[in-house]
């Protein structure tokens, strides 16, 4: 049986394939074009010789004294950047002219997850989205930190081909990482950093779904669907472990809703982590995207974004959430994830899916 992947990709041997010409599997998408890891204290995690991709994704995890990291473009030190951020989901905060872009949180003795995108058209000016966790102490009772940035170099004249991640102020430790992923249009290479680790789907209703052991990876993307669901108002949640799943009150969180003040929006030591929560009842469809840092010996961090909606047409606005979170285990990888409906009593959907990507 042939087997398809998101984007109507095949995946099987070239002999589970009708005798046509086709691409061959994965062709295109995101590709590793740079990295940097610390082997010592270091100041700067510069990536070089970058090729000319439109679009680039970058992962970055350390651990600091510094004001968290900063974004250089082609070596230009000049004042020629400018940003704005938001804190915990407080007021926007502005700056412009400045040397680099804010693309971290920072704060003493930290652990830092970051993602970022970044639009390189030569002519234009080269815009960045970035989204920050911040452990904000070790253990499921300390709640992690959360920056939204967006900034741009203005620059219309060049194509990025050198990204260099410093703190603002201090060092980055060794281990401290940075990778970048390229996209293009016209991409036609088989290297995909982001390999499918599991892909599981509900035939019928069911209160929760198990994506079952899978191989662990450094970095892991979660996507999560879920098409309906019966019963009351109530969360989407997911728990994490090795092999076997923690129901402990071993994960901790920060969120937002609709971009509303922060509120009961702090959440320690609880026994899951929501992906959503409770607006309305009855069924529900919703969808979710999260990034992991998965390093055995520091606590995992989390970043999602997830969209739920419970009323159909143009008529009514979906609902968004934004949230940082973690799972406090310092001793092992994730490799099994459920995804529930805190509810006991209430169901996902037949057709609920949870895809896995990951790569080290």
């Amino acid at each position: 049986m042939v087997e398809w992947l998101a984007g109507n990709r095949l995946r099987g041997t070239t002999a589970e394939r009708p005798s046509v010409s086709l691409q061959s599997p994965s062709v295109g998408g995101w590709v590793e074009v740079g990295r940097f890891t610390a082997s010592g204290t270091v100041s700067s995690m510069p990536v070089t010789s970058l090729p000319d991709k439109r679009y680039y994704m970058y992962l970055s995890h350390y651990t600091t004294n510094a004001d968290g990291q900063r974004i250089e473009m082609n070596s230009d030190t000049g004042s020629n950047y400018s940003w704005r951020y938001s804190n915990n989901g407080g007021s926007d905060s502005t700056s412009t002219s400045q040397t680099n872009i804010l693309g971290g949180y920072g704060g003493s003795g930290l652990e830092e997850f970051n993602m970022g995108y970044i639009a390189n058209k030569s002519n234009k000016e080269k815009l960045t989205q970035t989204w920050t966790n911040s452990y904000g102490g070790s253990g499921a009772g300390n709640a992690p930190n959360r920056r939204e940035i967006v900034g741009k170099w203005a620059n219309t004249s060049n194509a990025i081909d050198e990204l260099d991640f410093p703190p603002a102020s201090s060092t980055f430790q060794s281990g401290a990482e940075v990778v970048v992923l390229g996209w293009d249009p016209s991409d036609s290479h088989t290297t995909n950093f982001w390999e499918e680790l599991a892909s599981v789907e509900l035939g019928s209703a069911e209160n929760s779904l198990s994506t079952g052991t899978f191989t662990a990876k450094k970095y892991l993307w979660i996507q999560c669907y879920v098409p309906s669901s019966s019963g009351g108002a109530d969360n989407y949640v997911i728990r994490v472990g090795n092999n076997t799943i923690d129901s402990g009150s071993n994960y901790s969180q920060r969120y937002n809703i609709n971009g509303g003040a922060q509120g009961s929006g702090t959440q320690v030591n609880q026994d899951k982590i929501r992906l959503s929560f409770n607006i309305s009842s009855g069924s529900e469809w919703f969808f979710a995207n999260s990034f992991i840092i998965n390093n055995s010996g520091n606590e995992k961090l989390l970043i999602s974004h997830a969209n739920r909606n419970s009323t159909t047409g143009a008529g009514t606005a979906p609902s968004r959430y934004e949230m940082v979170g973690k799972w406090a285990n310092t001793s092992n990888q994730i490799n099994i994830i459920d995804l529930l409906h805190q509810n006991s009593s209430s169901s996902l959907g037949a057709g609920t899916i949870i895809k896995v990507w990951g790569s080290d």
